[in-house]
């Protein structure tokens, strides 16, 4: 869910500006799920750009206490939203925790990293949602953990119908700074793309697994 089209669009600008997203439809990335792709996001660019981190940090703590108020905990996903989960626990003055894809092998076997409590209130951040399936693992760890999650919030989507499935049977609220559509968007009107690659990023978004195999 986008909840404010000028931030959308202004977080899509940043995030194509810094090289955090990538647009090729003429020269598709590999996915590690063998897809072709004529997107690649890797949003931990951005943090090397001050202005940009400090923009989105203050943007996903602004949803966070608009929508689920000032929470006990901010967890972030690992290992991508690690550190945007810690300048938004920052900005918020609330206790970090993160949450790994699996417990640990070794030690104290840990799947939550940090201090939480049974009961505590969780806003989980994430980086980037495609289908939602790590981060609602990272919701399940928590839940079962004693979590009260009231929601999540991301930097960005690709807005896959899978994922709106996966949240909704999950029953998790989900909003994001931008998603694929504000990106194509303002990616049109900034020239970085033409109309004839936006018809290509336009099919592949409706087809993804398919798309130039």
């Amino acid at each position: 869910m986008i909840l404010n089209k000028d931030t959308a669009k202004k977080t899509a600008e940043l995030l194509l500006q810094v090289k955090a997203i990538k647009l090729n439809p003429n020269e598709p990335f590999n996915w590690a799920s063998g897809w072709k792709s004529p997107i690649y996001c890797d949003n931990r660019v951005t943090l090397s750009y001050p202005p940009v981190r400090v923009f989105l940090k203050e943007e996903i703590a602004k949803i966070v206490e608009n929508n689920y108020g000032k929470p006990d905990v901010i967890a972030g996903v690992a290992t991508g939203a690690i550190a945007i989960g810690i300048l938004v626990a920052q900005e918020l003055g609330v206790p970090f925790i993160y949450v790994r894809p699996e417990p640990k092998k070794h030690g104290r076997k840990n799947q939550i990293e940090g201090h939480l409590e049974s009961g505590q209130n969780v806003v989980v951040i994430e980086d980037l949602i495609s289908t939602g399936n790590s981060s609602l693992n990272a919701v399940d760890a928590l839940k079962e953990a004693g979590a009260v999650v009231k929601g999540m919030v991301a930097i960005f989507s690709y807005g896959f119908d899978i994922a709106e499935q996966n949240f909704k049977s999950k029953n998790v609220a989900l909003a994001t700074l931008s998603n694929y559509e504000n990106l194509l968007e303002q990616a049109l009107d900034s020239n970085y793309i033409t109309d004839k690659e936006l018809i290509m990023l336009h099919e592949w978004r409706r087809n993804p697994n398919t798309w130039k195999q």
